[in-house]
């Protein structure tokens, strides 16, 4: 079993699913940065979240997993939930390194940044299993 769902992140299938979380990190990324020009880091990043997830959807759905022939709101609620873990992952990871680790081991600059980076990096591994296993079935 263990073999099984270590094998799940070898497949092709996650390649193209890296990639387009690729495009839909980006998109959240860049966009929390302009966010964050009128609004709170973490309201900031919420309204990243919502940007990437429209954008991972439209390209998961299309490219991933093949799903386009099927059913759309089965999908966007399975996919919905799916990512509302996700963002509660994504925001405690990236508030934790960007409050309290990071200052704590003397990185200032760039602390935002880099935790939010790595609470999207994360996020990789679990949403894909979830996705593959529920969302696009």
């Amino acid at each position: 079993m263990v073999e099984r769902r270590c094998g799940m992140f070898l497949e092709r299938r996650f390649g193209l699913f890296v990639a387009a979380g690729g495009a839909s990190v980006v998109a959240n990324f860049l966009s929390r940065i302009a966010f964050n020009r009128w609004v709170d880091y973490s309201v900031a990043v919420a309204l990243a979240y919502l940007v990437g997830m429209v954008v991972a959807f439209v390209l998961m759905r299309r490219f991933v997993f093949d799903a386009a022939g099927r059913s759309v709101a089965p999908q966007v609620l399975k996919f919905t939930a799916v990512n509302a873990w996700g963002f509660v992952q994504t925001l405690v990871i990236s508030l934790l390194l960007a409050r309290w680790v990071l200052p704590a081991v003397g990185i200032v600059s760039h602390a935002e940044e880099i935790g939010h980076f790595f609470g999207l990096s994360l996020l990789a591994l679990t949403s894909y299993a979830l996705h593959r296993m529920a969302t696009f079935r």
